[in-house]
């Protein structure tokens, strides 16, 4: 039977056993290699007051968030997007 996907939806490649990390919107257990990773930043400072403050020398820090969707959330929240049956096998940038 043909396979839908070349690589079963997954980056595993030959590596055995990856962990699991839990959708940060819907709390569902996914594999780390099939979840979608999406990094942020966070603005602890407000921008005109960050602009003056930074004139001034200070270093303002930004952390970093990390969130892990599902596929069916990344889908809703367009991070994915749907691709036709002859796109599904071509590698390089999704969007």
């Amino acid at each position: 039977m043909p396979l839908k996907r070349a690589s079963r939806g997954r980056t595993k490649g030959g590596k055995g056993s990856s962990g699991t990390v839990q959708c940060t919107n819907c709390g569902q257990t996914v594999p780390k290699d099939k979840a979608k990773k999406v990094t942020g930043r966070i603005n602890l400072v407000e921008h005109t007051l960050a602009k003056e403050l930074r004139a001034q020398g200070a270093y303002i820090a930004s952390p970093t968030v990390l969130k892990w969707y599902c596929i069916s959330c990344a889908i809703h929240f367009k991070i994915l997007e749907i691709r036709s049956a002859d796109n599904r096998r071509k590698r390089g940038k999704l969007r």
